[in-house]
């Protein structure tokens, strides 16, 4: 077996090659592509091969993938610009002719109509074009995104977004979504799939706001605001305009019920339940 991760030192790369392991994939059957051997040391010290490669840089994935590789596409982090970094690594793998090319999309696929879910759907396009056998991971969100800053929202005393109040979001934690992957990666009868991913419930931001405040042993509650208004808080707290705009139109995809799917892929993949967001709060407090 010959696995290859790009992204592979970032939060979900280091993840799913950590379950790789727990897996029984030898280390020295996994091929981690990182932008410097500095970034990947952890990686190289547990005997897994590193290669540098770069998604703006297209000569630095020449000759990295061979036709038996499975490889994991982990999406870049820069949304408006991500599709064509993606078919670096693409137009690599469609020349090598690799066996599956799996790639960590949104939940959704073609279905998503966010701003946030355009790189991902043109990704798949470029994936289906080549004919490559493909895995598409369309990933919900991470838990880990709304745990970021907790003490300064208990301090607060509030959760403000312009999500509407009983508006849903079914996320699961990233450990979870790297389990699945590895899943995909490591055993056969998953290619040409797509498995929509998400947590196994879907919760509110009410719900949120009351198990931090359990948690916390302080007040917290949710706040909704106007899209603009949103906005504007975003700014200020020195979020680029255009991500924050990306950031308020989920939250309007999330009124619109579109991140509360729970279709089960996420625990039929890995044979385990996502995990609580109960358990998270505790674990990010």
């Amino acid at each position: 077996m010959s696995i290859v991760i790009t992204g592979a030192t970032g939060s979900l790369g280091q993840l799913v090659i950590a379950e790789l392991l727990k897996r029984g994939v030898k280390a020295g059957e996994i091929t981690a592509l990182a932008r410097s051997v500095e970034k990947a040391e952890g990686l190289a010290e547990q005997g897994v091969h590193i290669r540098v490669a770069n998604y703006d840089q297209p000569e630095s994935y020449a000759d990295v993938f061979k036709p038996e590789d499975r490889v994991l596409l982990i999406s870049a982090s820069e949304p408006g610009d991500r599709a064509r970094q993606h078919k670096t690594v693409i137009d690599a793998a469609a020349t090598a002719g690799v066996a599956q090319l799996a790639y960590t999309g949104v939940l959704g696929g073609p279905a998503a109509d966010f701003l946030l879910a355009t790189d991902h759907k043109a990704t798949e396009q470029l994936i289906l074009d080549t004919g490559l056998p493909y895995t598409f991971l369309r990933n919900g969100w991470y838990t880990e995104m709304y745990l970021s800053n907790l003490s300064a929202t208990v301090e607060r005393g509030s959760i403000v977004n312009n999500v509407k109040e009983g508006g849903r979001i079914a996320t699961a934690s990233r450990a979870d979504y790297a389990a699945a992957a590895a899943v995909v990666l490591s055993e056969d009868g998953h290619l040409n799939k797509a498995y929509e991913l998400s947590g196994d419930t879907a919760w509110s931001f009410e719900d949120f706001a009351a198990e931090l405040a359990k948690q916390s042993g302080r007040p917290v509650e949710h706040q909704t605001v106007s899209p603009a208004q949103h906005k504007a808080t975003l700014v200020g707290f020195g979020v680029p305009e255009g991500f924050a705009e990306v950031l308020v139109d989920v939250d309007e995809a999330i009124n619109r019920g579109l991140l509360a799917g729970t279709s089960g892929d996420l625990t039929k993949l890995t044979g385990r339940p996502t995990t609580p967001l109960a358990e998270s709060i505790a674990a990010a407090l």
